[in-house]
């Protein structure tokens, strides 16, 4: 025991050493991204102990799990059947194939990836900021008489989030049922709300709880996704969570982000992965029956996929999706997120693109909410200026809205960041529209936005200080960690 007391210190950097190679070892067997690889292990090999923890809580892969598995909901009858229905007919596809040209390779790779079917009868509506979502929505759950399904990141009992949550709590005494998915990590509900909830009926669960005991990976794995589901006819998706930072009536800081509200066909999927979630949030049984599936009348025809990915899909599906819209651009790429930390798959497709003379905007934020990000985002900047991309710097406020137009007739709103989170751990939903009236929506939303943004320049930004650049450099090796 002496010489344990002694030797204390040396015993425990031995053991975390041990640890470490063990890890390591895991890692190297792991097919990840070598940059990813090599930051873990230089975290492990540097940091004693806070490499162990930040390995402990963000470093464990759970794709192809059963942790996430989705038969109990993909394979209830039902579900095949309402799968089945959405299948295209030859002369759709063929009237889409016409439309997008190259662009329709995105169609079979989600088809064949996670079974994603195009739709085409929907109505699709554009919507800026979280005053007219919120304004949208408020009407909406007023009309609900069935049911209403809310998965969401962030949900707080805030302003905007008790008018929301009083809202639906009168909605269960009109008979509709009331169920919500939120995010342990990302929302932030009292216990007082959460009572109140329970007592008006309303069923709601958290996803993956932040518990000391099921700590491991939990912190990594979110559920980002942000869908609501009302009646089976409406459907909202895009970046606009459920709290006052992101209403500016509000908020001291303008937060500019867009969302969609889809009324058709592709709402079916919407309700499909809602299923996926709750079943695996709550773990109850629930039988899916036809009620949550009603035939819709929707005319207008708006060609629209429903794309997913996470730990529970085999392949980076949103991520794939960008990628294959990004090297079949024949005009211009027109791409704003609030964080851009990229694959090198991605920053490449982009480099060539503007290379081959293909007009290639981003916008980012000036100023982000998470200074590490911000660094991050800008150790990406110089290396695109010099392929001729041009950059621009939100000024107005904080973009966070995650949006891509390519040729004005493919257009993406979404969940997903241009970034490793988004692409490889989190849970995310982007909406893929193949439609040149909405793409022509978004250009001119994009350019909007180019008005409260400032370009930047190649050789002024190549001389930014020494100091910068270094910060820059730390953060871009944490960036697979963020």
């Amino acid at each position: 025991m002496d010489f344990v007391k002694n030797h204390i210190w040396q015993i425990l950097v031995g053991l975390n050493y041990i640890l470490a190679l063990s890890a390591i070892f895991t890692i190297l067997f792991k097919r990840i991204n070598p940059t990813k690889t090599l930051s873990y292990i230089i975290v492990l090999l540097v940091f004693p102990f806070v490499g162990l923890l930040v390995y402990y809580l963000f470093g464990q892969e759970y794709r192809k799990s059963k942790i996430f598995d989705r038969k109990n909901v993909l394979n209830q009858s039902i579900i095949k059947k309402v799968q089945e229905e959405l299948e295209l007919d030859t002369k759709s596809i063929n009237e889409v194939d016409e439309l997008l040209d190259e662009k329709s390779k995105l169609i079979p790779l989600l088809y064949n990836s996670e079974k994603s079917k195009m739709t085409i009868n929907n109505d699709v509506k554009l919507i800026i900021n979280g005053d007219e979502k919120f304004k949208l929505l408020f009407e909406d759950i007023k009309g609900a008489k069935h049911h209403i399904h809310l998965e969401y990141f962030i949900i707080k009992d805030d302003k905007i989030g008790t008018e929301v949550l009083n809202l639906l709590c009168d909605k269960t005494k009109e008979g509709v049922a009331v169920r919500i998915v939120i995010d342990d990590v990302g929302s932030s509900i009292s216990s007082t709300m959460k009572q109140k909830l329970k007592d008006c009926g309303i069923e709601m669960y958290s996803f993956m709880p932040v518990l000391f005991s099921k700590f491991t990976g939990q912190m990594n794995y979110r559920d980002h996704r942000k869908i609501i589901v009302i009646d089976g006819y409406i459907g909202y998706v895009g970046g606009i969570n459920i709290s006052d930072a992101y209403v500016n009536a509000n908020n001291s800081r303008y937060w500019r982000d867009t969302h969609l509200r889809i009324v058709g066909e592709a709402v079916k999927p919407l309700q499909i992965l809602f299923f996926t979630t709750w079943d695996f949030a709550s773990e109850d049984k629930l039988q899916i029956s036809k009620t949550y599936f009603p035939d819709h009348n929707c005319k207008k025809e708006v060609p629209l996929q429903i794309a997913a990915s996470g730990p529970d899909t085999d392949w980076s599906n949103i991520m794939e999706a960008i990628f294959v819209a990004i090297t079949n651009a024949e005009d211009f790429i027109y791409i704003t997120t609030p964080y851009f930390i990229p694959n090198d798959e991605i920053v490449t497709a982009l480099q060539v693109a503007a290379r081959s003379n293909i007009e290639v905007k981003l916008i980012v934020p000036k100023k982000s909410d998470s200074w590490v990000a911000e660094y991050a985002t800008n150790s990406y900047i110089e290396q695109l200026l010099e392929a001729g991309v041009e950059v621009y710097l939100y000024k107005k406020g904080f973009v966070h809205a995650k949006t891509m137009v390519v040729d004005g007739v493919f257009g993406t709103v979404g969940t997903a960041n241009m970034d490793y989170r988004s692409f490889n751990i989190n849970f995310e939903i982007n909406a893929l529209v193949y439609h040149k009236e909405f793409g022509g929506q978004l250009v001119e939303l994009f350019n909007d936005d180019l008005k409260d943004s400032e370009k930047l320049d190649y050789q002024s930004w190549k001389n930014r200080s020494k100091k910068t650049k270094i910060i820059e450099a730390l953060a871009r090796l944490a960036a697979p960690l963020l």
